[in-house]
C-alpha cells in the first residue's frame, strides 16, 4: 500500500504480521512471482470482484479514537432502573483492568486443549459452583449466550426428555409474567419443534383438565412480586410436568432457592454480578438442573478428571453430546458459549464471598423496601404486594413520572397506568431522593427519606433463604485486592493464548485482537447503555450499528443484515428461520430438507434439526469438494421438499470449489436457498463474497474474521446478512420499534444481541479500510500457503485445488503415524512442550490437523510454528527407526510438566533437556504446562462439576 510521508503508520501495517520484504521470501519458497499470481491460482476467476469494495477510507488509530469518542458522546448515559433482566452492577477494578482488559484472558480460546487451559477451566468451575450453590440444584453448565437462550434451552431439554407416557404432550406453558424477551425467543424456538407454546397466568391452570411438559415461571417476576412456587410446582409434578424458574442471582443470595421449591431447571443471567449491561450483551446466561439431565444439558460443562501423575486437573466433560460429534443428533447446536464473561461472573462471587453477595443482596433489597415504603406512606399504591428489588406503582399519569425522570437523567419502565422501577447495586440514597423527587413532581406531593440504622426487609420469612452457599475456600480467601490480583494471575499462567505464540486452529481464525479496538468496549458510554433505553438516548449506538450494518453488507454483496444473533450457531439457526419463514410466505411451507454436505461443522445439521428441517448429507469427493452428482441427485430427489443447502466457502476442508456457482444454481433450480456458513469470510473479503458465489444469505463470525476476540469460549457475534427478498423475514424484537414486515420472532434477548463488542468490528473495518482488508485477505492466504510448502515434504496434504494451491488454511495428514503407535493426539500435545497450541485436532477428517495462520502473524512466527512440527515428525521418525519404543517416547508422554522435569528419578528413555527444549528458541521463551496429559474417559467415568476440596489436592 502507498504511504504519504506526514500520514501517522497505517493500521494495516500493525495488523497484517508480514512486511513486503518477507512476503517477498513466501513467494519464492512457494514457487510463484507474486502475490496476484498465487490468488489467480487459489480462487476462481469467475467468482472474484471485478471493483474494490465501497468502504470509507481507512483512518489511523489515534483518529479513530478521537472520532469514535465523538460517537460514543451520542449516547447519553443516564441511571437506567429499567431491570428486566439489565441492571446497573459494579465491575471490581480489579477484574475490570486483569479480565476483561487483559489479553491474556481475551485471546485464548475454547479449552478443548485442556492441559493449557487449566486457569480459565478453574474459573469456570467456579462459575459452575457458584450457580449450583445459589440455584441448590446438583448440575450447572459454564454458560449459555443469555436468559431467554437458556429458558428455550430448558424448554427443549424437557421436550427431548418426555417420558414415554408424556409422547403425544407438546404443550410447554410460560407464565405471562416472564420477561417479555423471553417469551419473545420462546415463541422462535417452539414453533418449528412442533411445540405448542400456552402463555397466561400460572394461577389459572386448571390442573385436572391440562397437561403440558414443563413450564416455566419467573422469579421474582416481570412486576418485582417474589411468589413461593412450592404448590405450584407440586400440582405439576402430580401431572408429569416438569418446572423450570427463571431466577435473578442477586435474589438468591436472600431468597429460597429453585431446588428448594421442587424445580427441576433453573435459569438465568449473571449480568448483575459485575458484568456491565453494554447495551444488551455479551453476558453469561446460566442453566442449572438435576444430575439425572447430565446427559442432555446443553451447552459446555467442566469436569474434574486426573491427569497422567493422578493428580486433579480440568476438562470439558461429556463432549460427546456435543454438537461437533453428534450432529444432527447434539442436545443443542451452542458453539460459542459466554466463557470470558462467566470468568468475571464467578470472580465477582470470589471477590465478594457469601458474606460480601449477601451484604449486595440486602443493601439492595433495603434500599427497595425504603423507597416503596416512603411511596406508599405519600399514598401511591403498588400491584406488587412483595418484592426483591422491583416495584411496579399505579399510577394515573406515567407521562408526568417520564418527563420528571428524564429531566434527572433517570429511566424507569412505563406501562399505560403504572411504572416500574429496579433498584441496584449502584443505588446510593443520593440516588433515593432523587428517584422520590421525581415522583413528588409527578404527583406534587412532598416526599423525604429516613435512612434507618439497618437495612429493611420485607420478604415473608417462609421466602427467605436458610442453606448456606459458596463454602468452599475459594470463595473465602481471596477478599483483599493483593490476594485477588495473585489468585488471577496465578490462573492467567496456566493457560496458553495469543499473548504467547500463534493460535492456528483451523476454521476459527486467531488474529490479531488490537488493542485499539479493544479499548472503546469498557467505555461508560457503551458500556452502561441499556438495552431497552429510549432511542433518544442511543443515537451513538444506532449510528454505529448502521454504518456497521452497511460496511458488512458491501463487504458480502448482500442487502440487509440483523445484528441480533449472538453467536456464529445462533446465526446459522436465523438464517435457517428466515428462510423458513420466506418459504411459508410463498405457500411452500412444506420445504423442509436442508441438504448439508458431509464436510459441514457440526453446527450446521445441529441448527438445521432446531429449525425443524431434515437433515440429508451430501457426499463429498476425494478432493474433498462437494460430489456434484451426488448433490443434483439428491436435489432432484427432494426437489417437492428442498428448503435449503448449507455450505462452507471456501470449504472446510480448505479449498475455494471451482464449481461454486453451479452447486448453487442447482438449489435454486429445485426450488431452494443456499446458506453460506461464514465460518471461512477471512478468505473472501475483498477478494470475492458471498452474493458472488449464488448465496442468499449467510451469518459472519464477528469473533473470527472481523476481530472480536475469543474469549476463551464466549463471547461472540453471529449477524446475518439476506438478500432483498429475504430482508422481510429478518428478526423482529417485543423490546424495539423497529420492525420487519414479516419478521420472524426474536432470536436473542436483546434486539442487538451481544451489541457492546460490535464497537470491535467496527474499529477494524474502519482502521483497515477496503485496501487494508483485502490485503489482509491476501496475506491470510499467502501465509496458508507458505505453510503447506514448508510442510508438505514432511506431511501429506490432504485437499489442495487443481492448482496445488489452499485457501487460507489446509489439512496435514497424520493417520499414517498410527503404525509406529502416534495418534494425532500425541502431536497435539508434543506441540505444548514447544509452547504451541494444537491446530483443530480431527475435523473435518478424524487423524487431520487443521491448520488456519491467519494474517497477522509475522514470518518469524510461522517459522518457529512450522520448526515445532518439522522437529516433531523428526521425532517420529526416530520412533519408525526403532531408537525409541512405540509407547515410552517425548510425544506418548507430552506435554511434559516443570514437576515432572525436576523430579529426582527420570525413568524415561530419552533426555530432559529433550523433553523441555527440543529447540533453541525454547531456553529464551517457555511456556510450562501446568498439568501432564488429561485423563478424559476418567472424567466423564466419574463426573464431578463442581470445585473439589483443597484435601483433593493435599492429597497427591
Amino acid at each position: 500500500m502507498k504511504q504519504d510521508w506526514y500520514r501517522p503508520v497505517p493500521f494495516v501495517e500493525r495488523h497484517i504480521g508480514s512486511d513486503a520484504a518477507e512476503q517477498k521470501e513466501m513467494l519464492r519458497t512457494i514457487g510463484v512471482e507474486s502475490i496476484e499470481e498465487l490468488i489467480a491460482q487459489t480462487i476462481p476467476a469467475s467468482i472474484r470482484l471485478q471493483q474494490p469494495m465501497a468502504l470509507p477510507d481507512a483512518v489511523d488509530e489515534r483518529h479513530f479514537l478521537e472520532e469514535f469518542k465523538a460517537l460514543a458522546q451520542k449516547n447519553k448515559v443516564y441511571r437506567s432502573y429499567i431491570g428486566m433482566g439489565y441492571y446497573g452492577t459494579v465491575t471490581p477494578s480489579v477484574i475490570l483492568r486483569n479480565i476483561l482488559e487483559n489479553p491474556a484472558w481475551y485471546t485464548a480460546y475454547t479449552p478443548y486443549q485442556a492441559e493449557i487451559a487449566q486457569g480459565r477451566l478453574e474459573a469456570l468451575l467456579n462459575f459452575q459452583t457458584m450457580i449450583a450453590d445459589l440455584t441448590g440444584m446438583e448440575l450447572a453448565n459454564a454458560s449459555l449466550l443469555d436468559e431467554a437462550t437458556a429458558a428455550a434451552e430448558a424448554m427443549n431439554m424437557l421436550y427431548q426428555t418426555r417420558p414415554k407416557e408424556q409422547e403425544d404432550c407438546h404443550r410447554f406453558f410460560v407464565s405471562k409474567y416472564c420477561f417479555p424477551q423471553t417469551i419473545d425467543v420462546l415463541l422462535t424456538r417452539a414453533e418449528p419443534l412442533g411445540i405448542e407454546l400456552v402463555v397466561g397466568d400460572e394461577n389459572s391452570i386448571n390442573w385436572e383438565q391440562e397437561s403440558f411438559f414443563g413450564v416455566l415461571v419467573q422469579y421474582p417476576n416481570v412486576e418485582g412480586e417474589v411468589i413461593d412456587y412450592t404448590a405450584l410446582f407440586e400440582k405439576a409434578h402430580a401431572r408429569g410436568t416438569r418446572c423450570v424458574v427463571a431466577a435473578d442471582l442477586l435474589s438468591l443470595c436472600l431468597l429460597k432457592s429453585p431446588a428448594a421449591m421442587g424445580a427441576e431447571v433453573a435459569v438465568g443471567s449473571t449480568q448483575r454480578f459485575g458484568v456491565p449491561m453494554g447495551f444488551g450483551g455479551p453476558h453469561a446466561a446460566y442453566f442449572a438442573t438435576k444430575e439425572e439431565y447430565k446427559r442432555h444439558i446443553p451447552g459446555r460443562i467442566i469436569g474434574v478428571s486426573k491427569d497422567a501423575e493422578g493428580k486433579p486437573a480440568l476438562r470439558m466433560a461429556l463432549q460427546t453430546r456435543e454438537q461437533h460429534i453428534r450432529r444432527e443428533r447434539a442436545t443443542s447446536n451452542i458453539c460459542t458459549s459466554q466463557v470470558l464473561l462467566a470468568v468475571m461472573a464467578s470472580m465477582y462471587a470470589v471477590y465478594h464471598g457469601p458474606q460480601g453477595l449477601r451484604r449486595i443482596a440486602e443493601r439492595v433489597h433495603g434500599m427497595t423496601a425504603l423507597l416503596a415504603d416512603t411511596l406508599q406512606k405519600a399514598g401511591f399504591s403498588l400491584r406488587n404486594k412483595t418484592y426483591f428489588d422491583t416495584l411496579t406503582i399505579a399510577c394515573n399519569n406515567p407521562d408526568a413520572v417520564r418527563a420528571a425522570a428524564e429531566k434527572r437523567q433517570i429511566n424507569l419502565y412505563y406501562g399505560e397506568d403504572y411504572v416500574r422501577l429496579s433498584i441496584d447495586e449502584t443505588v446510593r440514597p443520593q440516588d433515593l431522593e432523587d428517584l422520590l423527587a421525581v415522583f413528588a413532581e409527578a404527583g406534587a406531593a412532598s416526599l423525604a427519606l429516613s435512612l434507618p440504622d439497618t437495612p429493611p426487609c420485607t420478604v415473608p420469612p417462609a421466602l427467605l433463604r436458610s442453606v448456606d452457599y459458596l463454602q468452599h475456600p475459594v470463595f473465602n480467601t481471596h477478599h483483599t485486592e493483593h490476594e485477588m490480583l495473585r489468585y488471577i494471575r496465578s490462573l492467567e499462567e496456566k493457560d496458553l493464548s495469543l499473548v504467547h505464540s500463534m493460535i492456528s486452529l483451523g476454521s476459527c481464525t486467531m488474529k490479531l485482537n488490537a488493542t485499539t479496538e479493544m479499548l472503546p468496549v469498557t467505555w461508560a458510554e457503551w458500556a452502561n447503555i441499556h438495552p431497552f433505553a429510549p432511542s433518544a438516548q442511543t443515537e451513538g449506538y444506532r449510528l454505529m450499528i448502521e454504518r456497521l450494518s452497511q460496511w458488512l453488507c458491501t463487504i458480502t454483496g448482500f442487502d440487509a443484515i440483523s445484528m441480533q444473533p449472538n453467536s456464529g450457531a445462533q446465526g446459522e439457526y436465523t438464517g435457517l428461520m428466515v428462510i423458513r419463514a420466506y418459504l411459508k410466505s410463498k405457500g411452500e411451507g412444506h420445504r423442509h430438507v436442508a441438504l448439508i454436505p458431509a464436510s459441514a461443522h457440526g453446527t450446521n445439521p445441529a441448527s438445521a434439526v432446531m429449525a425443524g428441517m431434515k437433515v440429508v448429507v451430501v457426499k463429498t469427493d476425494e478432493r474433498g469438494n462437494i460430489d456434484i452428482e451426488d448433490l443434483k441427485a439428491k436435489a432432484q430427489q427432494h426437489a417437492n421438499d428442498l428448503a435449503c443447502l448449507m455450505i462452507t466457502y471456501p470449504s472446510t476442508h480448505g479449498v475455494f470449489e471451482e464449481s461454486v456457482q453451479e452447486i448453487c444454481d442447482i438449489i435454486h433450480q429445485y426450488g431452494g436457498q443456499v446458506y453460506m456458513d461464514g465460518a471461512n469470510m477471512n478468505a473472501q473479503v475483498g477478494l470475492t463474497n458471498p452474493a458472488i458465489i449464488g448465496a442468499d444469505v449467510c451469518h459472519l463470525n464477528l469473533h473470527k474474521t472481523f476481530c472480536i476476540p475469543h474469549g476463551g469460549g464466549g463471547p461472540g457475534m453471529g449477524p446475518i446478512a439476506v438478500k432483498k427478498h429475504l430482508a422481510p423475514f429478518l428478526p423482529n424484537h417485543v423490546m424495539s420499534g423497529e420492525k420487519h414486515a414479516q419478521g420472524i420472532h426474536a432470536v436473542a434477548a436483546a434486539p442487538f444481541g451481544s451489541a457492546s463488542i460490535l464497537p470491535i468490528s467496527y474499529a477494524y473495518i474502519a482502521m483497515m479500510g477496503a485496501e487494508g482488508l483485502t490485503e489482509a485477505t491476501k496475506a491470510a492466504i499467502l501465509h496458508a500457503n507458505y505453510i503447506k510448502a514448508r510442510l508438505e515434504k514432511a506431511y501429506p496434504i490432504l485437499y489442495t485445488n487443481e492448482k496445488g494451491r489452499v485457501a487460507h488454511e489446509m489439512i496435514i495428514d497424520c493417520r499414517a503415524f498410527k503404525k509406529v503407535g502416534i495418534e494425532v493426539e500425541d502431536i497435539a500435545k508434543r506441540l505444548m512442550d514447544y509452547g504451541f497450541h494444537a491446530p483443530t485436532v480431527s475435523f473435518p477428517v478424524p487423524g487431520t490437523l487443521m491448520i488456519e495462520p491467519t494474517e497477522s502473524e509475522s514470518k518469524a512466527e510461522l517459522d518457529r510454528f512450522c520448526d515445532a512440527l518439522l522437529a516433531i515428525r523428526e521425532e517420529i521418525a526416530e520412533i519408525e527407526r526403532g531408537e525409541y519404543p512405540k509407547d515410552n517416547n517425548v510425544l506418548t508422554n507430552a506435554p511434559h510438566t516443570a514437576a515432572m522435569l525436576t523430579a529426582a528419578e527420570w525413568n524415561y528413555p530419552y533426555s530432559r533437556e529433550k523433553a523441555a527444549y527440543p529447540l533453541p528458541y525454547l531456553y529464551q521463551r517457555k511456556f510450562w504446562v501446568p498439568v501432564r496429559r488429561v485423563d478424559n474417559a476418567y472424567g466423564d467415568r466419574n463426573l464431578v462439576c463442581s470445585c473439589l476440596p483443597v484435601s483433593a489436592y493435599e492429597a497427591v
